[in-house]
Formats: structure tokens, sequence, C-alpha cells
């Protein structure tokens, strides 16, 4: 995806809802997927065990609380939607759910966050130390998979995944608490914390079944904007939900100082608010009532509302990526996934 097409489905506010025919539904691909993914659960169950009892329970503490496993169904669908004939995918889909697991276990750390899908952080439990050395053990599992495929071009590309991941992450961090954040540095960060490994995991899958470059083009493409649309959406919950519903803190990304899409449109739209951004977010200085106040901003303003649209535009150009593809039930269910990306409650 070249820059100035990033940069037109970038500036899309004002993109057309999706069409009313296609509901937000990501049972239709989880129920594609089924047969796939108990191999791929198994795969992943065997893979973190170790003769240390505290890493296979660590691991397990995370992995077993649930989440979607949107990554690893991205991996399994795209290359059903190519025509797989080999299983090569099901090891794929593992690393790409290990990568993943292993980048929550070091956010935690890194956030000091208390709450992950729903249960207490591992950090919490285990410790620090502990948290991020079973990270590093599951980065490594996911590398000792790649390589079992002996396609040294999805090995490329989810090495080349991880790699971004942490700059993405490592950005964040050094942009926390910064008032001059804008739009385009926001989309660079989450492009590459969070959407690398969507784009990675649809587009493996697509090599991993030996598809011709267009199709694999279009799905590193449909994976991008996915994963630009989720990621968004997530922070608009942030102001919007609550911890019982996103399984993690509500605010915690106010809390953080992270300048999320809605933060940016706020402290863009309510001018005469200066003095209370630059309180909590530029100089740190929060205290009881802030996130409410913050969250009565962003509904006044319209903030959270012109997020949304913003998501709702990479979910379209996600949709649109797929339109290389006959139409059939794998294209429909990612097409389904792409809206469940924008509606989704948590």
């Amino acid at each position: 995806m070249d820059s100035a097409n990033l940069e037109t489905v970038r500036a899309g506010n004002n993109a057309p809802a999706p069409a009313k025919d296609v509901k937000a539904d990501v049972n239709a691909l989880v129920a594609l997927c089924a047969d796939d993914m108990a191999d791929v659960n198994a795969l992943i169950l065997e893979r973190m065990q170790s003769d240390v009892p505290t890493i296979p329970a660590l691991a397990e503490h995370l992995i077993s609380a649930g989440g979607k496993r949107l990554r690893p169904l991205l991996c399994v669908a795209a290359a059903r939607l190519c025509g797989s004939d080999n299983q090569h995918h099901h090891n794929l889909s593992a690393a790409v759910e290990f990568i993943h697991t292993a980048t929550l276990l070091h956010d935690d750390v890194v956030d000091s966050s208390s709450l992950r899908r729903g249960k207490v952080a591992a950090h919490l439990i285990w410790g620090a130390p502990s948290s991020v050395l079973v990270g590093d053990f599951l980065f490594a599992r996911a590398f000792e998979l790649m390589v079992e495929t002996g396609n040294l071009r999805a090995l490329g590309i989810l090495s080349k995944a991880s790699a971004v991941i942490t700059q993405g992450e490592v950005m964040q961090l050094s942009k926390a608490f910064d008032l001059n954040l804008t739009q385009t540095d926001y989309i660079e960060i989450i492009s590459a914390k969070t959407a690398a490994l969507f784009s990675a995991a649809s587009e493996s899958g697509a090599v991993a079944a030996g598809a011709e470059e267009a199709r694999v083009q279009a799905l590193y493409d449909y994976g991008l904007y996915l994963g630009l649309a989720f990621q968004i959406r997530d922070d608009v919950l942030d102001y919007e939900s609550s911890a019982e519903a996103l399984g993690k803190n509500a605010g915690d990304d106010f809390a953080e100082g992270k300048s999320t899409l809605p933060l940016i449109l706020a402290m863009q739209a309510t001018q005469d608010e200066a003095d209370f951004w630059a309180r909590v977010i530029g100089r740190r200085e929060q205290k009881a009532g802030d996130f409410a106040h913050a969250q009565r901003l962003m509904r006044g303003c319209g903030a959270l509302e012109a997020a949304r649209q913003v998501a709702e535009g990479y979910a379209k150009a996600a949709r649109d990526a797929l339109g290389v593809f006959a139409p059939g039930p794998w294209r429909e269910a990612l097409e389904a996934l792409a809206v469940y990306s924008v509606e989704r409650k948590v």
C-alpha cells in the first residue's frame, strides 16, 4: 500500500457507510474457520508447553482468557480464500497468535495495566520479569513455527511485522502526553503497532496458499485497513464503554496520556478547553472527574462520531480491497468482519 493511497483513505472522514446488505457478523468467519482453528488451537496449546511450570501457566492465563483470535482467523481465511491445499497456514496462524500474545504481555508491563481480557493482568500475578520473559518465549515459539513451514517469504513477512510492532509501541511511548500529535502521526503509530500484524496475518496466509501477486497484495491491503479500523474503534470504545464490557479498564488511554484519534479530534474542536488539555495531557496532572469531563467534551464536540467515521472509511477500503476475488462465502465473511470492526461494542 503506497503512502498516497493510504493518505486518501486517511482523509476519508466523510466516507459512505457500509452497504446495508452486509451485516456486522464475526460469527460467519468463525464458523467457516472452525475446523482449521481447532487444529490451530491444538497447536497453540502444544507449543506453549515447557518443562518450566511458570511458562505454560502464565501463557495459558492470557491465551485461555479468550479474545477474538482475529489475527489467526485472518491467516486461515486468507489461505482458504486463495484456495490453499496445504496446512502451512496452521503453523503461521499459531505463530501470529503467539506474536500477538507476546506483545500483550509486554504492553501490560509497560503500561502497568491491571486488567486484560477481563482477568487480572499476568504481571500482577507472576511479576513483570516473568511476564516479559514468557513473552520472549512465545516470540521464540512463533519463529519455530514459521521456520517449520519452509516458506521463507512468510517468515520474512511475520519477522518484519514483529519488528514494526515494537517500533510502533516505542513510538507511541515516546509520544505519550504530546499535545502536538497530529492525526497523521497517530495513523503512523497504529499502522505499526496494530495494523502491521493484521496485514501480515492475511498476507502470509495468501503466500502460504501460493496465491498470485495481485491477491497477495489485496489481502495485505485488506488486513492493513481492517487493522486501522479495528484500532480506531478500540480507541473510541475506551471513552465510550465500561471495564466490564471491554475486559480492561475504561479510560486507560486517557490515564496513560495516549493521544488517540478521539483525543486529537477533541483537542482540535475544543480550543476553549486548552487549559484543561494542557493540565491533564501536557503536564500529566489528572484528578478525579477529569476522565468524565473529557468524555463529555468528546461527546459534545462530536469527536467520537468523527473518529468512528474515519474508522468506517478504513473498513470500506478493506471491503473494496477484496474486489479482486469472486463472490463467495470466504469473501463475504471477510466483508462482514470489516463491518463488524467498526460496529462492535467490545
